[in-house]
């Protein structure tokens, strides 16, 4: 079973759930999620012969949120998997990253690659940087309803997500996400109006699940895992030293076969030309976003087929 503790990491606190021994394995969650999404991977991994992390990344559960906005760029983010390492004692690690955790897996390899002995990224796969702001490019590829711009709105989405705390992750985790679904919250709506609330949860998630996220965001509320979004645009100034970087520790790719929500925006075919040392892209058939819930056999046996290789 894992352990749980608590370690400073950049003058913030940061809760980590481990199991196991040996060579390091950061697990990155995404949103709206806490160190409670890797739940499947961290016995097999543990098993396997590794040091499992899952730490909640800042804003996220039992972490420290820093109040300002301006503390979750990218560079904070990555900071934070680079203090975690030197605080656990590793000289590197192995990062997998789903959802935004992905590319903060991502851009950690990118920019400190001395430190990453293999990056895997689950539903968003690494991207160039654009040629202007990404907030522009959204609007212009994607329109003024484009999802993220939602996001960008201080305080609304938070008073949609913490209307009903149950009923928003019973939708977002438990809602038939296998369908193609809409990127586009008009004037008037909301994210959840996306989804449908399920009347049976799938019997990939149980009520007790639910239960954890309602306690975790009852305690960090939703405006530190939004301000990851916020960031857009400053991460895109910041990173401008890295334009044409490349990844070149060893990386692989999993998606969902049927996870429209990523596959709306983002091109997976597209990684070879970022990644120098792609080891493989795999879908997972008929998951959809939530696939290390999902389908976590066929995800822990391409995580640990790919890390017998590094």
């Amino acid at each position: 079973m894992p352990t749980n503790r608590t370690l400073t990491v950049n003058g913030l606190s940061i809760h980590i759930a481990e199991q196991g021994e040996g060579p390091l394995v950061l697990l990155l969650h995404g949103w709206p999620e806490t160190s409670h999404s890797w739940r499947h991977q961290m016995q097999p991994l543990a098993d396997a012969g590794y040091h499992v992390v899952a730490p909640d990344q800042r804003g996220y559960g039992r972490s420290d949120r820093p109040e300002e906005s301006d503390q979750y760029t990218i560079l904070h983010l990555v900071g934070d998997v680079v203090g975690l390492i030197d605080a656990l004692g590793a000289k590197e690690a192995i990062i997998v990253g789903h959802d935004f955790g992905a590319p903060v897996a991502w851009t950690t390899a990118m920019l400190r690659p001395d430190l990453i002995r293999g990056v895997a990224g689950i539903s968003f796969p690494p991207t160039q940087r654009s040629p202007v702001p990404p907030t522009s490019a959204f609007r212009q590829h994607f329109g003024d309803d484009f999802y993220f711009l939602y996001f960008q709105h201080p305080e609304i989405p938070e008073a949609e997500f913490t209307r009903d705390l149950r009923t928003t992750f019973r939708t977002l985790l438990g809602g038939d996400n296998t369908q193609p679904v809409s990127t586009q919250v008009p004037a008037g709506s909301g994210f959840l109006d996306l989804f449908t609330e399920p009347d049976v949860l799938p019997d990939w998630l149980t009520e007790q699940d639910i239960d954890v996220a309602v306690e975790s965001f009852t305690r960090s509320g939703f405006t530190g895992g939004l301000n990851w979004y916020r960031n857009f645009d400053r991460n895109w100034s910041l990173l401008a030293p890295w334009q044409g970087a490349t990844i070149t520790p060893p990386a692989l790719y999993l998606i969902g076969g049927a996870d429209h929500i990523s596959r709306a925006f983002t091109d997976p075919a597209a990684i070879a030309d970022f990644a120098s040392d792609l080891r493989g892209i795999i879908d997972i058939p008929e998951a959809g976003h939530w696939v290390q819930l999902q389908r976590p056999d066929d995800v822990n046996t391409a995580l640990l087929d790919f890390f017998k290789q590094l």
